[in-house]
């Protein structure tokens, strides 16, 4: 109501207007303001409105409160990339809150713990044509850091498509149900029992063909025809960064398509949790007490090898590194122990947990969290590490005033032996502080660091310019470049910075 657009009166549209203008700038759809052809502006009131009304001809203006479709600009500073400034279209809800799809917070990198958004009105029919040709939120899925798509299924939607497609199976009332509840009308299944796999299927066009392998180069995931054959879907198919079977939707079908698939998507996954349910709790991360002192061993183990390294040191028996001291070296070696063991313990935890637990699924789907935030909780925390060491700093010789000078195990620089489940010692906690710490520091000052080296940089290249003949030249006209990045490739328009010739002939083809 406060923010408005300026609509001109025609014929077609002069009632409509009216009826806004008799509404006025309190009430909603109203307006709130009417410019007169010369340029003279007059506020809409009970008093203005009837002589307004009799003065409204074709021509004027009227600035009329924001309607569902309108064209908005959407930015959260810092605006780092071009996808920090979007074109949405405007939902109005009730409330005086912004509100955005979960799948278009990391292109902003925002978050819902109090973050500020600015929203900015097209004022001109030239504007809001450019701002939803150019800027539009189905326009940047794909990024043009490295060509891959910034914009995807997050958290609960990929829990719930995993869980989905992982060897679940539905009444034919319940699938049908399901993906009526997503606006999927036009579907029918021919048997009693149906599996996650074929109502996931029903989201894909008919035509759609997708293999998905590993860094192995083995196959993970199979669709034929519109037909999930073989795999789930997970964080590596979806999800943003990364999602490799939109990216090929994306190839495929171009962007309205595949934002579509998306939203669908997002729907079905959230869909599956609601139906089936999905709690995560503390007892998640309970270990048998068998096990519990199976990883205690392993930690006095590896105690003992540390000990054994320094008893070497001293000795003067510990076969030092290339490029390294003694010291250096005995670092190292404890470090890199340390580091295996925790490791270890934390494997020997996951073990011990079912397929079912809701924690290991987020993980294995990819929607949040990891082995290692598991083995923390229930098995060990591990060493903490200080700008790549051990902690050594503190008080001369000693790194708290508890241990004794030149000690070098493992508690006294800084291995947390305890979980975050069973609670840190004081010492362990102090260490763990000092680590969290060093991070926010970090953070903080590479933040403007970063900024400062950027504009510097932008500064030195705003007059380069592609030409229409391919070339990167700068404000004299003079060459930088033969060929746009060498390659001429559209970074945002390609296969992960590639362009594919081998899938482009299959499409021809029609393999």
């Amino acid at each position: 109501m406060i923010l408005t657009i300026p609509e001109r009166v025609t014929e077609w549209n002069k009632e409509w207007l009216l009826n806004l203008c008799k509404a006025g700038p309190k009430e909603y759809p109203g307006a709130n303001y009417v410019i007169w052809p010369d340029g003279k502006k007059k506020k809409i009131t009970e008093e203005t409105w009837e002589q307004l009304s009799e003065e409204l001809k074709q021509g004027f203006i009227v600035e009329r409160h924001l309607l569902n479709g309108d064209a908005a600009v959407f930015n959260r500073q810092p605006s780092l990339h071009r996808m920090s400034i979007m074109c949405h279209k405007i939902k109005v809800l009730p409330g005086k809150s912004f509100r955005l799809n979960p799948s278009v917070c990391n292109p902003y990198n925002a978050d819902f713990d109090g973050d500020e958004m600015n929203l900015h009105i097209p004022q001109t029919e030239e504007a809001r044509a450019e701002a939803e040709i150019l800027m539009q939120v189905q326009t940047q899925i794909i990024t043009p850091k490295n060509g891959y798509n910034i914009i995807g299924c997050v958290e609960d939607s990929i829990t719930g498509n995993f869980l989905l497609t992982d060897r679940h199976t539905y009444t034919k009332e319940d699938a049908v149900e399901i993906l009526t509840s997503i606006g999927i009308d036009d579907v029918s299944f021919n048997k009693q029992m149906v599996t996650g796999a074929e109502i996931l299927s029903s989201l894909f066009n008919t035509d759609f063909n997708f293999v998905g392998l590993n860094k192995k180069g083995e196959k993970y995931l199979q669709i034929k025809n519109g037909k999930l054959l073989y795999g789930a879907i997970d964080k590596n198919t979806i999800g943003e960064d990364n999602g490799e079977l939109l990216r090929e939707y994306y190839r495929k079908y171009g962007q309205d398509e595949t934002l579509a698939l998306m939203d669908n998507l997002f729907r079905l996954g959230i869909k599956i949790l609601l139906k089936k349910g999905f709690t995560t709790g503390i007892d998640d991360t309970d270990i048998p007490q068998s096990v519990k002192n199976k990883i205690q061993e392993n930690i006095d183990e590896a105690y003992k090898e540390v000990d054994a390294l320094i008893k070497e040191h001293f000795a003067g028996k510990l076969e030092t590194l290339p490029g390294k001291s003694q010291e250096e070296t005995l670092e190292m070696r404890i470090l890199e122990l340390l580091n295996k063991l925790r490791n270890k313990v934390g494997e020997m935890a996951a073990a011990t947990v079912t397929d079912k637990n809701p924690t290991i699924i987020m993980a294995r789907a990819g929607a949040g969290g990891n082995i290692l935030n598991f083995a923390q909780m229930s098995s060990c925390v591990g060493q903490q590490a200080l700008g790549g060491r051990r902690i050594t700093g503190g008080y001369r010789g000693r790194s708290l005033s508890i241990f004794k000078k030149g000690d070098l195990g493992p508690e006294a620089r800084g291995f947390v032996r305890s979980t975050f489940k069973s609670g840190l010692t004081p010492y362990e906690f102090f260490f763990h502080a000092m680590t969290g710490r060093d991070a926010l520091m970090d953070t903080a000052l590479r933040t403007p660091k970063s900024g400062y080296l950027y504009r510097r940089l932008a500064n030195a290249l705003q007059d380069l310019k592609l030409e229409y003949d391919g070339t990167v030249r700068n404000a004299n006209k003079n060459i930088v470049q033969y060929n746009y990045g060498d390659d001429g490739v559209d970074v945002s328009k390609s296969e992960g910075g590639t362009i594919s010739v081998l899938k482009a002939i299959v499409d021809v083809l029609g393999i």
